[in-house]
Formats: structure tokens, sequence, C-alpha cells
């Protein structure tokens, strides 16, 4: 008897602690829900924003290939999207000075992609410099001017590249809403998967060749979009129009 009362009051102790976890992640969750531009930051103050309070920030990746891009800026245009935002990797951008220009010229924001595609998680503080400096050489010849914004090429990143983007200049851009769209899941998929987005959403995009069912998605995608009475804003016009709490990143 004494020793099931023993296990009982084990029992009782592990319920609890699971119980208090769950309150505490539930806590957790409805502070997040609270912010306004929920960012990464370092406890210093360098911030990665990844959604803001109003409006969609499409976004799209390009690190390489020679296919798709094209083809998605003409079907923008058709559908009269006059905000959206490339980030662009400077090993594909030299290669591609007319599309980079085609971008320019529509009017859309380009954010930084490094230059090669690399984990800036996995290497030095002084690659991830060296990257960054290099792709900014690119655009610098290419006479691309006023870039403000940094992506990491695989997305993943730590406090490391805050404080490195802080020093250059670069504000740190990941996303809310990621379209999955470089898996070519199906057009269906991609447009469930942005269907997602609310106010605020920073939507992941690629226009790389191996998206291979982005553009066929696009129309559909906007139409949902719209259908919400959202407006489509680049990236930096939905920083300029938010206000922004800190989440540390370790």
């Amino acid at each position: 008897m004494n020793f099931f009362m023993v296990i009982s009051a084990r029992r009782m102790k592990q319920y609890g602690l699971v119980i208090l976890t769950a309150l505490f992640a539930a806590w957790f969750l409805f502070l997040q829900n609270m912010l306004h531009t929920p960012v990464f930051s370092t406890s210093d103050g360098p911030k990665a924003i990844y959604k803001g309070e109003k409006n969609i920030a499409l976004t799209f990746n390009i690190g390489w290939g020679d296919e798709r891009a094209v083809p998605i800026l003409k079907t923008l245009k058709e559908e009269n999207v006059k905000s959206a935002t490339f980030f662009l990797s400077g090993s594909w951008a030299e290669r591609h000075p007319d599309v980079v220009a085609k971008i320019v010229e529509e009017g859309y924001e380009i954010g930084l992609l490094g230059y090669s595609y690399k984990d800036y998680s996995d290497i030095k503080d002084e690659e991830i410099t060296k990257d960054i400096s290099k792709a900014q050489q690119v655009f610098k010849k290419l006479n691309v001017k006023d870039i403000e914004l940094l992506r990491s090429p695989t997305g993943h990143f730590d406090k490391r590249l805050l404080k490195i983007g802080e020093r250059f200049g670069y504000t740190v851009v990941h996303w809310s809403i990621d379209s999955k769209d470089w898996t070519n899941p199906g057009v269906d998929d991609i447009v469930q998967n942005v269907d997602q987005a609310r106010k605020g959403d920073i939507i992941l995009l690629h226009a790389s060749d191996s998206a291979k069912q982005t553009n066929k998605a696009l129309p559909q995608l906007l139409e949902e979009i719209r259908s919400k009475n959202l407006s489509l804003v680049t990236v930096s016009e939905m920083i300029s129009n938010s206000s922004a709490r800190n989440e540390e990143i370790k």
C-alpha cells in the first residue's frame, strides 16, 4: 500500500510538471500572438524581421537557374503586382544582369541573398562577411543602389548574422509563411500553403529553376490574397509601417 502511495505521488508530480509546462507554453504562444512586428533579435538590438502588422509581402528567392525568373516577372506584370521583394544571390545576379535590370525597371525591391548558396549557421564569421562583401561588389557593378535587406541563403541563421548584418547596415529578413514551392508539391498545395497568410505575413516563394510550379500557382495565389482585402507591399514598406518588439535569439 505504501509502495502504491509513493508511486502515485511520483505520478502526481510528473502530471503536475506536464500541466505547468503546457500552461507555460500556452502563455508563451499567447504573448507571441500579441506582438506587432515579430522579430528575432540579440539582446543588444540587431533584428531579423519575419512578420509585420498589416498587408502582405511577397518575397522571391533566386539563387540559381535561367528559366523561372523572367516568366514570373511577366506574370506579376500581367497580374498588376506593383510591390514585391526579390532576394538575389550575387553569383546569380552577375550571370543575369539583364534580369536584374528588369526587376529594377518593374519597380520591385531587391534584397541580398549572399553571394554563394552557403549555410551561414555553419560557417565562420569571416566567411559570412566575405560572402556578403562579394555580393555587394556585384550589385555595385550592376548599379543597384540602396539595398537594405539581407536574407540568409538557406534560411538558417543565428545571432552572429544579426550582428554582421547590422555592421553592414542591413536588416535581416526571414518569413512567416513558407509556400514550400521549391518542393514542387503541386499548384493546389502551394496555393493552400499561402492561403494561410493573414495581415502582416511575409511569404517565401522562389524564382530559381528548382521551383517549377510557382509561376503556375501565382494567379490563383494572388486571387486568394486579394479576396482577403490585403494589399501587397515590399518588405521595406512593411517594416516602415510597423512597430517592433524583440524575441531574443540564442
